[in-house]
């Protein structure tokens, strides 16, 4: 069976984000995209607001890549789940990172508008990510969502 319209704008987003490239990335894109990654606690709506999401997120993880090894899908929303591979580095998260490059499986929701990506669900362990990172996850989730956290 060959994959959906849907799978395919989600693969090339994976390459397109894979190579960090966001210009290929936002070609696939809606208007209105909402990109939410909740991890960090963090929305992005529209291209120009999705752009400088992507580039910050590779400013933060320059070798990352996104694998998916497989999806489930109705006529509106795609799931895909698979493996990030990416090294945290700078200050972003008010940490020192190790330069330790982590492994994570994902799992992205997509939704889709005018045959583009309308909305993406990026969702991992942050405590993973920290810990492989060799980060604090407290201070990471004190930076990200403050002092209550």
């Amino acid at each position: 069976m060959a994959d959906s319209w849907m799978v395919e704008l989600a693969r090339g987003l994976a390459v397109a984000k894979s190579r960090r490239d966001v210009p290929a990335a936002l070609r696939l894109m809606h208007p209105g995209m909402l990109l939410e990654t909740p991890a960090f606690g963090t929305k992005a709506r529209g291209l120009a607001e999705n752009e400088r999401a992507l580039t910050r997120f590779f400013a933060s993880f320059p070798d990352y890549e996104v694998a998916l090894h497989g999806h489930a899908e109705n006529d509106e929303t795609l799931v895909c789940w698979g493996t990030a591979r990416m090294t945290m580095t700078g200050e972003r998260f008010g940490v020192r990172p190790g330069g330790i490059r982590a492994e994570l499986p994902v799992v992205i929701q997509f939704s889709f508008q005018d045959r583009l990506i309308a909305g993406e669900r990026f969702f991992f362990d942050l405590a993973e990510l920290c810990a492989q990172s060799g980060v604090s996850t407290d201070a990471v989730r004190r930076t990200l969502f403050g002092v209550a956290a």
